[in-house]
This record gives C-alpha cells, structure tokens and sequence, in this order.
C-alpha cells in the first residue's frame, strides 16, 4: 500500500489504477529537464574552445590590485613593496607557460593576464 500524491488515502498498488495526466506531465518535466542540462553541457564544453577573455585593467577588481599589463608601469607610491622584477609569469597564481605571452590567473577566475603583468596579489613561485 502506498499514499497517492492528491489524497491522503492509501492506495492498494494490487488495484488497477488508471495514469492521470498529471503524473505525465511531471515525467516529461523531468524529460525537458533533463535534456536541457545535456544541452548546458554542450554549450558549456564548446564555450571552453573559445578563446579566453582577457583581464581589462579597468576592471574594479584589477584596479583595486593595481593590475597593470607591463610591471614597469605599477604604481610605486600606492605599492612601495612592488620590484620590477616580480612579474605574472613569476607568480604562484599564474597558470600559463613561462614562455607565453599572456596567460590565466586564478586572482581573476582564469582570465588571461600579461606575462609581463603584476598586481598586488604577486606571490614569487616556489
């Protein structure tokens, strides 16, 4: 025995019992549902082709870190401890080949950064 979803009363499951529309309904919901996040994923897989958006410099949370695409051109008086040297390719957060020219920073969700970059989250590799 078991409850049915419109009543509280148990139903016996031995008892023939007709289908109503609702009960369709709520499977081809989930049908819908389910073909949609298969659908998601394609797109969201072929959006990963798609070459990388680059961090903006202008962005409120680079500018906020002082991101700048060349190090020589940091802000020295708002980041006294910034060195020429300490450059994106040279930071634990970057992810991109030493040999790249840009490449994706973990400080900005994967966004492509300058190798020759910095901002203020700059962490020498180990």
């Amino acid at each position: 025995m078991f409850r049915t979803a419109e009543s509280t009363a148990w139903a016996d499951p031995r008892q023939d019992a007709c289908i109503e529309p609702k009960e369709i309904a709520v499977d081809s919901n989930r049908r819908v549902f389910l073909f949609q996040v298969i659908a998601g994923g394609a797109v969201a897989a072929s959006n990963g082709a798609h070459a990388q958006q680059k961090v903006d410099p202008k962005d409120p949370q680079a500018a906020a870190l002082g991101y700048v695409e060349n190090t020589t051109q940091a802000d020295k008086k708002k980041f006294p401890k910034h060195a020429n040297d300490q450059k994106c390719n040279g930071c634990q957060l970057y992810s991109g080949a030493a040999s790249a020219k840009e490449g994706p920073c973990a400080v900005f969700g994967g966004k492509l950064v300058a190798a020759e970059g910095w901002c203020n989250s700059w962490v020498k590799k180990a």
